[in-house]
């Protein structure tokens, strides 16, 4: 694998690259004049035939990096497959269809089609019949479309796999790869990926042809013009400092990321639910939702758009004010792809992290993978929240003020002025009326969340099974046992104390009483009947006994006899 030794000499414009007037002249109505780090470096290889494994994460400006190259070599007099770009999902496709669409716009008679799952797949075929020069798909409709034996790939020379790394991710690997062995052997194979693992590595050895490395530096392995901010936040807060920051930045089009899609629902109902305009966008919606969705934000019609990470990989609009990671991200690379959905085309843009207390850790790997800065923000308080909203209030103003469309609104303030209202305190009322009716502003805690916040004892049951307050000193256990036996010991001799001096003052007093000799005679008789009738209760309890006993004897002696 060779590396690219490009960026020795620096090139500056479109025009530095040795490409053909009509493509320059699309580039320049675009709005482009000098080309990205990319593609400065991938587009002069790519014009030399050479196999390349790129580097770069969206927003780079790859898809023009290997674009322009791949329209430069096709014949438009042959109406066969020429060149097929992969892409993990239909968004992408598209996305990738209509930017070499835009590239090609002077370039006659070439044709492209992307093709992908959700759509019918009848149209396709037709469209394939027809003659096609660039097929831009899913792996998986395109491996359809071979099987069905309507995508002929005998007249293939380009490969491009956009976004490996996710495509990989998502399990399009074993349909890759068969993609791969079903385009002839001289081809030129193009490798686009934001991260580089071994399951990359090893895709690059078996399928192309000694690659010449692109690589951007790792210390630009963001956006540069995105400025990143997180807040420490406790979880059950994130919604109300979310609502917080939309309120005092007023971005036209906003992004935020969840991790599941469940919480993304969660998330856009209760947005709703406060005045927002926000939508869905995830795997669970049809190809028409998902369309529509799209629609609306591209417009402008929606605001906010809340996504999970597969979901939002091919979207790319070049407006998007400001991305929220409102559930911070697995791993690095998604907070790269994230970002780069802002800050896109040379435009300045803006990412705002929620971290909790346990997500410190992923912050801090973060910051290390990608070497960029990030700020920590503190949250905003209700003195911070109503300063921004009257200042957002003043600037409305002062474009109304330099509008000079007031006459009529100028003759009812007059006639409002008197001796006791001043023009200051009409002013003031006025901007108080249009900042009041806001939403209320939340209290936040002070004190960081611990990690450990969420933990709570298990050891409460233990005590109080055997008897213990939580805070008594004495041991649990044998040590425990111990001290109660100890205990009752204690008490049962003073019990046994206390009963001998009771017993002890009973006979003193008995010794001051005069008995009778009557007295006397009737105890005697009464001892004497007391021992016969014991007597009795003996022989009658013996007898009792003997017979038990010669039961016993009988049925032991009968159980021996049978034995």
């Amino acid at each position: 694998m060779n590396k690219s030794n490009s960026s020795k000499n620096e090139i500056s414009l479109f025009s530095d690259l040795n490409i053909s007037p009509i493509i320059l002249k699309a580039i320049t109505e675009l709005g482009y004049e000098t080309p990205t780090p990319i593609q400065a470096q991938a587009i002069p290889i790519l014009l030399e035939g050479k196999d390349i494994l790129g580097q770069a994460q969206t927003g780079t400006g790859k898809t023009a990096a290997f674009g322009i190259p791949l329209i430069e070599t096709i014949d438009t007099h042959a109406r066969i497959v020429q060149a097929i770009i992969l892409c993990p999902t239909r968004e992408l496709a598209i996305q990738v269809t209509e930017d070499l669409a835009h590239l090609s716009k002077y370039k006659k008679d070439i044709r492209l089609l992307s093709i992908y799952g959700g759509q019918s797949i009848e149209r396709q075929i037709k469209a394939l019949k027809s003659g096609v020069n660039i097929v831009v798909g899913t792996p998986g409709r395109v491996q359809d479309h071979i099987d069905r034996g309507t995508l002929k790939l005998d007249g293939v020379r380009i490969v491009v796999l956009d976004e490996a790394d996710e495509m990989l991710n998502m399990g399009f690997r074993e349909a890759i790869e068969e993609i791969l062995t079903e385009v002839p052997k001289e081809r030129q194979t193009v490798l686009f990926s934001a991260t580089m693992p071994p399951p990359i590595l090893k895709l690059t050895k078996k399928f192309q042809n000694n690659p010449v490395e692109v690589k951007i530096q790792h210390k630009e392995i963001t956006v540069p013009g995105i400025e990143q901010f997180y807040f420490e936040i406790r979880e059950r807060e994130k919604l109300d400092l979310l609502a917080i920051l939309l309120d005092i930045n007023q971005f036209k089009l906003s992004l935020i990321f969840c991790n599941t899609k469940r919480a993304v629902d969660n998330l856009v109902e209760h947005l709703n639910a406060r005045g927002f305009l926000a939508d869905a966008l995830h795997g669970d919606l049809r190809q028409q939702q998902r369309d529509q969705v799209m629609k609306k934000f591209r417009s402008g019609n929606l605001d906010i758009l809340v996504a999970t990470d597969v979901a939002a990989r091919g979207l790319d609009v070049d407006d998007i004010d400001a991305v929220f990671n409102y559930d911070f991200p697995q791993d690095e690379e998604y907070y790269v792809h994230r970002i780069g959905r802002t800050g896109r085309a040379g435009r300045k843009g803006i990412a705002f992290s929620f971290v909790t207390a346990k997500e410190i850790f992923k912050l801090k790997d973060i910051k290390r993978y990608t070497n960029a800065k990030m700020v920590r923000m503190t949250v905003p308080t209700a003195t911070d929240v109503e300063e921004a909203r009257m200042n957002k209030t003043i600037e409305k103003l002062n474009t109304i003020i330099n509008s000079n469309e007031l006459s009529g609104y100028v003759r009812k303030i007059e006639g409002m002025l008197t001796e006791d209202i001043t023009l200051t305190e009409l002013a003031a009322a006025l901007l108080r009326l249009a900042t009041e009716d806001e939403r209320p502003v939340p209290e936040f805690s002070k004190e960081p969340e611990s990690p450990f916040a969420d933990k709570k004892r298990s050891d409460k049951k233990r005590f109080e099974n055997r008897g213990f307050d939580r805070n008594d000193k004495k041991r649990g256990g044998r040590d425990g046992d111990r001290d109660r036996d100890r205990n009752r010991n204690r008490d049962g001799n003073k019990d046994r104390g206390r009963d001998r001096d009771r017993d002890r003052d009973r006979d003193k007093d008995r010794s001051n009483i005069v008995i009778s000799s009557r007295d006397i005679d009737n105890r005697e008789k009464g001892r004497d009947r007391g021992d016969k009738d014991w007597d009795r209760n003996r022989n009658r309890d013996g007898n009792r006994d003997k017979k038990r006993g010669d039961k016993k004897s009988f049925k032991k002696n009968k159980f021996s006899r049978n034995r």
